[in-house]
């Protein structure tokens, strides 16, 4: 069993910055990808950022250039920089381990951008 914690979260204004973290415990293996996802309210919950296996990443496009993934392997961690954010980033953020066949959750962040 794979558990996964989120930190780093809280309010920030408009163009501010904010680094998630996100530890996780357990075995990992057949790894496809660890990412972050993000879900306001009303609306589903979607891919920000991932990054698989051999190190290649992904964002969304509405955060291209302004977030980062980034990994330690050795050490289990995940992170996400986000930069230049916007109101719309508003959102709770959720670390994600997908495996195959498995797929394992955080509780999630609050990630609030308000002048």
């Amino acid at each position: 069993q794979v558990q996964l914690v989120e930190s780093g979260g809280g309010l920030v204004q408009p163009g501010g910055s904010l680094r998630l973290s996100c530890a996780a415990s357990g075995t990992i293996f057949r790894l496809i990808a660890m990412g972050w996802y993000r879900q306001a309210p009303g609306k589903e919950r979607e891919l920000v950022a991932a990054i698989t296996s051999g190190g290649s990443t992904n964002y969304a496009d509405s955060v291209k250039g302004r977030f980062t993934i980034s990994r330690d392997n050795a050490k289990k961690l995940v992170y996400l920089q986000m930069n230049s954010l916007k109101p719309e980033d508003t959102a709770v953020y959720y670390c994600n381990v997908k495996m195959s066949g498995f797929e394992y959750w955080g509780q999630g962040t609050q990630v609030t951008v308000s002048s």
